[in-house]
């Protein structure tokens, strides 16, 4: 019986470090210190010393913003898994989650708009060649024209970001002009002042001609503009020292703030319930903040024993999500929130936790890798003929030897930052 309240006994104060340690856990590095100041500044046991007391200036790593336009041959693989991973949901996911009836009803006018969107440029214009579009479709079996193209692309006017999917400037502010609260003479008049924006000032003798042109000035410029992320600091969590072949790993303790339980000075604390409550809270902030460290030091040594090829120069290998939640006992939901917004640093860059659990597209071909030979493929191409993304599929098939679709080619291509064919062979002319 008293083994049995021993248990007990372990067992809820492992469950109260826990209900710590999760929230713990999924906080940044950088904001591991506020945190915890939230949580303990009630208790009169904890103080927290700060880790910041050092310049962050001398300890803060620059994070450049993914950049809208071609990768140069230098651009390192840390720069491309930074451009897929850092963000969760990005344009192209938020645009299909809205391609469902009623706007699109039929599996067809779905297939039709999944291929538009696979086809706008970084600001969110559908600039391409639609005859790549065409056969884009008809590889997936659907036969059709611009004409009806052109029919689903008009509904775009409705999805969120507003704007998106127009051909150029004029005809976004159209899009978002329709979904606008002028009506009548006013729209009339609005429509009229899209087309002629240089001279927008002959119509000011309309009597609604502020009201009009403050509508007009709250449109979006560029559609995409909300997806196009800025410049952010990052601070990596696991640090991965390597000499020779052998390869370490270290947390960065630097960022990590010390946590000290003191006893109040009054009468009579020990006997106090709220005292010894709060006592019992300290103890448990203490136990869950090195259940984190501990944790993200297992992650880290979980990602070298897996991806021990792409420390040594080679490619990130599939590896599941699963395998690390079922590693912890959590569901990979738990352990995704768990390693978001968290970096390892090693010598091929800064990395998103993230970006090491790849999707497996066949065996042991991973997305990253389809994405790093496409990479290869643009950096390398003719200048005077730029890859179409239906030769890119052609060469990835025949590279990988698997079945893909163009629209994730083209999905991929964009989440690299890379341009489309068309404005690759502008970019190239205008370099010369």
């Amino acid at each position: 019986m008293a083994k049995l309240r021993q248990n007990i006994a372990v067992k809820s104060k492992l469950s109260s470090t826990l209900k710590s340690w999760l929230p713990i856990l999924q906080s940044p590095i950088n904001e591991l210190e506020e945190m915890l100041g939230k949580i303990s500044e009630d208790n009169p046991y904890i103080e927290i010393q700060s880790a910041f007391s050092t310049s962050l200036q001398n300890k803060l790593t620059p994070l450049k913003s993914p950049q809208r336009s071609m990768h140069s041959a230098k651009n390192s693989i840390g720069d491309k898994i930074e451009l897929l991973t850092i963000y969760e949901k990005g344009l192209i996911e938020t645009l299909e989650e809205q391609i469902s009836s009623p706007l699109f009803p039929t599996q067809r006018s779905q297939q039709i708009a999944y291929a538009i969107i696979g086809n706008l440029n970084s600001e969110g214009f559908f600039d391409c060649d639609i005859q790549e579009v065409i056969q884009d479709l008809q590889r997936d079996g659907i036969e059709c024209d611009e004409a009806e193209i052109e029919r689903v692309r008009k509904r775009f006017c409705h999805l969120e970001p507003s704007g998106i999917g127009a051909k150029n400037l004029e005809e976004s502010l159209v899009f978002q002009l329709d979904i606008s609260n002028l009506e009548d003479t006013d729209y009339d008049i609005a429509l009229q002042i899209i087309r002629n924006l240089e001279q927008h000032t002959k119509f000011k003798k309309y009597k609604n001609y502020e009201k009009i042109m403050k509508v007009i000035r709250d449109f979006r410029r560029i559609p995409s503009l909300d997806f196009q992320e800025d410049s952010c600091a990052v601070i990596a969590d696991i640090i991965i020292i390597q000499q020779n072949n052998n390869i370490e790993l270290a947390l960065n303790d630097s960022y990590y703030p010390s946590m000290i339980i003191e006893k109040p000075k009054l009468k009579n604390v020990e006997e106090d319930s709220y005292f010894k409550t709060k006592l019992k809270e300290a103890r448990d902030l203490v136990d869950a903040l090195d259940m984190r460290k501990a944790t993200i030091r297992k992650i880290g040594l979980m990602i070298i024993e897996y991806q021990y090829d792409f420390f040594m120069g080679g490619e990130i290998k599939p590896m599941k999500l699963k395998d690390l939640a079922d590693e912890f006992g959590h569901s990979p939901s738990t352990i995704s929130r768990a390693i978001a917004n968290k970096f390892l640093e090693c010598n091929r860059g800064i990395f998103p936790i993230k970006s090491f659990f790849t999707t497996a597209i066949d065996g042991d071909t991973s997305n990253a890798s389809i994405k790093e030979f496409l990479s290869d493929l643009v950096n390398n191409e003719d200048k005077c003929k730029p890859l179409s993304d239906i030769k890119i599929l052609e060469l990835i098939e025949k590279k990988f030897d698997l079945k893909m679709v163009r629209r994730t080619i083209t999905k991929y291509r964009k989440q690299l930052g890379i341009l489309g064919s068309s404005q690759r062979k502008r970019m190239y002319a205008m370099s010369i």
